[in-house]
């Protein structure tokens, strides 16, 4: 018996065996199949099956740099060897391996089998190659893993292969829907392609029910705590200020593993680092991850997080944006995957009426959705329109949801704001003073990235001994999470490190909406301009958000700056929603918890929810219109109008063409198209374009303006 260990599945530099990556991905999938539902003895003859085809000499000599003559895919090689299973278990097996890689027909790149017969001629014979020569190492090597001591002759392989281009034709003509069995390989590869020799020891973490009990503490000064979240009802919708307990109530809702969604990544990177402390002590080993664009950035700099991991199914508990959800409804590669790692679990959506236009229609997509999962759906907002909230109890069916919303005599205790309304920023220079020399704390938000780089310098000038910060989204991702850090002033083990908000001096922060939601700071002062009103007050919850028994009742201020008179000075908001806003605020006096609601609903009357149906994979009546084995390219950046790409500086091309993918995304600024699509780019990692070094500084982030000068060079006279 031979493992032929000269075979191999991947190349430098790893040259993982391919029987050593059939066995692990076997690993995985067992794992998953126990943890999902399928069934195991079928998920690991499909994983043991799966890549075998890399076996051909074709695929060894592409590992060695040597380009085939045509397309050549390994998916359909592994195929031939389906008549060394059982008859009754080969359509899941076809249903794992034709398609792990390559949609079965329409794939972006005309990879997929289908495409393949239809595009290039001889494909069987050539995925046949010198059969009587390869497929007995092929054989042998399955043999090793327990399959059948058999050969498999010419015809017998023309024979299967027949049945499996009938069975794709079938599906694709004939059914509608998802392939659990295409995500649970899919999960599987992906999981041990990553952890190589590691995968037996890291997936015995995977799919671990979370220990939630730390949130069954009580406090008098978080009302919710003392709310009962037993009901039999499925779904959540939590209404409630600020501080009130929103976290813990939702986590005490769940009794499975945690999906938590939240609009920012400042918010997201906040909450993963709290629910990981905070769950330290009762799961010592629980596998808490963090998925955004620069999710392995933040794990890195945590020291034990596995960043390998994030991507991956099977987290306990999980903290994430909805898109990565809504690649299901658009059936983006891999959502199958996606479906079975979330499928009957607890999912919480924080916040979600921040979103607006497109991005609201996809968030009730998602909610629609998870509830034809079976997962348990759990809502909680400080603030949210009634037409909003009506929408998501009909979606869920209020049958299902246990409502909950804090009485008027508990919201009273949670009035901490005095609202004033300004002309413009330069009437503020004595409202900062003032507070600069009572040692308070400012917050200045704007909603743009140019204004508050504006104000930043302003306020540099002005205030030139106090400590300051600017942070917007603009920033090398690692400098970015070094402000975020400094920000929240907690280290990664959530010990102060007595910087702003742990601070005890003055300090004063400029930003954008970057730190609107969930995010744990709590200044003295706040001076914004005019945005919608739920956003208004998200921002609000960040002054005065540390709640004592001496600090109940006691007020701080908020200046609001009039909207501007232009509608395009009023972007990315809508006017009319900005002078509606701000004409419902109190003017010198409380704004009062109990009456927001009924601000709410008289800003945001009416909410046009864009259609995204004809998008959708996932349709209004629940069901699916793309047939199984396939998937679509992303339409999602479309949908959003996101025209983001990212720039890097000159000084940093070298250090980004010699480095790997993650530390690639340290140099890496988030920016519009439309500001650097005149620059050249780096025809490697994500096509940077390259930015000239004096348009950016670790202080300001990226200057738009000084893009468009030259740099200036000193001379000597």
């Amino acid at each position: 018996m031979s493992r032929h260990e000269h075979i191999k599945a991947k190349g430098k530099p790893e040259w993982t065996s391919l029987y050593d990556h059939l066995t692990q991905v076997a690993i995985a999938a067992e794992k998953f199949a126990r943890a999902c539902g399928p069934d195991v003895h079928i998920a690991e003859k499909g994983a043991l099956l799966h890549d075998i085809g890399k076996a051909h000499p074709v695929f060894q000599k592409q590992l060695k740099g040597e380009k085939p003559k045509q397309s050549f895919r390994h998916e359909i090689a592994s195929l031939f060897f389906l008549d060394l299973v059982e008859e009754n278990i080969q359509a899941a097996l076809i249903e794992m391996i034709v398609a792990h890689h390559k949609s079965m027909v329409n794939d972006p790149r005309k990879k997929g089998l289908l495409d393949l017969l239809e595009e290039e001629m001889d494909v069987i014979d050539y995925h046949l190659g010198d059969w009587e020569t390869w497929s007995p190492v092929a054989c042998g090597i399955l043999h090793a893993l327990g399959f059948p001591k058999k050969n498999i002759s010419r015809s017998q392989a023309e024979q299967v292969i027949d049945r499996v281009i009938d069975y794709c034709e079938d599906v694709k003509n004939t059914r509608r829907g998802y392939s659990e069995w295409r995500g649970l390989l899919m999960g599987a590869d992906y999981f041990a392609s990553a952890q190589i020799d590691t995968t037996r020891k890291k997936i015995e973490k995977a799919f671990q029910q979370p220990d939630l009990s730390f949130y069954n503490r009580q406090h008098p000064l978080y009302p919710l705590s003392l709310v009962s979240t037993q009901s039999e009802k499925l779904h959540t919708l939590v209404v409630a200020s600020t501080g009130a307990g929103k976290t813990d109530f939702l986590l005490r809702r769940c009794q499975s593993r945690v999906f938590y969604t939240l609009p920012f990544q400042a918010s997201i990177n906040a909450m993963y680092r709290r629910i990981k402390k905070e769950l330290k002590k009762d799961n010592p080993d629980l596998d808490v991850r963090l998925l955004h664009a620069a999710s392995s950035l933040v794990g890195k700099e945590d020291g034990d997080t596995d960043t390998s991991l994030q991507e991956m199914i099977g987290a306990s508990v999980k903290i994430l944006t909805p898109y990565q959800l809504a690649g299901i409804i658009f059936a983006n590669k891999g959502y199958e995957s996606i479906i079975m790692d979330i499928k009957g679990c607890d999912v919480i959506l924080d916040e979600v009426h921040t979103y607006s236009g497109i991005s609201q229609a996809i968030v009730l997509k998602i909610v629609s959705l998870l509830k034809t999962l079976d997962c348990c759906i759990h809502i909680g907002t400080a603030t949210m329109p009634s037409v909003l909230y009506n929408k998501i109890v009909e979606i869920l069916g209020k049958e299902n949801v246990y409502e909950v919303k804090l009485p008027d005599n508990d919201l009273d205790q949670f009035d901490r704001h005095e609202v004033h309304k300004i002309d413009c920023f330069d009437n503020t220079d004595s409202i900062i003073q003032q507070a600069i020399s009572q040692n308070e704390k400012v917050l200045i938000v704007c909603n743009r990235v140019d204004r508050a780089q504006d104000i930043y310098t302003k306020v540099t000038r002005d205030y030139p001994e106090v400590e300051k910060m600017l942070i917007h989204s603009r920033f090398k991702r690692k400098d970015r999470n070094k402000k975020e850090t400094a920000l929240i002033g907690l280290d990664e083990k959530g010990e102060s490190i007595g910087q702003f908000n742990t601070s005890e001096k003055a300090c004063i922060v400029v930003s954008t909406q970057v730190v609107e939601v969930s995010l744990d700071i709590s200044f003295d002062v706040m001076v914004t301009e005019t945005a919608p009103l739920d956003a208004l007050i998200q921002r609000f919850g960040r002054i005065n958000r540390k709640r004592t028994e001496t600090t109940i009742g006691k007020l701080k201020k908020v200046y609001v700056l009039s909207p501007p008179e232009d509608k395009n000075a009023a972007k990315p908001y809508e006017l009319d929603a900005l002078n509606r806003s701000f004409e419902v605020l109190p003017e010198g006096s409380r704004l009062k918890e109990r009456e927001l609601q009924k601000k709410m609903d008289q800003v945001f009357t009416t909410i046009d929810y864009p259609s995204i149906e004809q998008h959708a994979a996932f349709k209004e009546n629940g069901r699916w219109n793309i047939p199984p084995l396939t998937h679509r390219g992303s339409i999602l950046m479309d949908l959003l109008e996101i025209d983001s790409v990212v720039c890097i500086t000159e000084d940093d091309s070298a250090a980004y063409m010699d480095a790997g993918y993650e530390e690639m995304m340290q140099y890496e600024i988030p920016c519009r198209y439309y500001q650097v699509k005149d620059l050249s780019t780096l025809q490697t990692g994500r096509n940077p374009y390259v930015i000239p070094d004096h348009a950016y500084s670790d202080e300001f982030g990226l200057s738009v303006e000084l893009l468009k000068e030259p740099k200036i060079e000193s001379q000597i006279l």
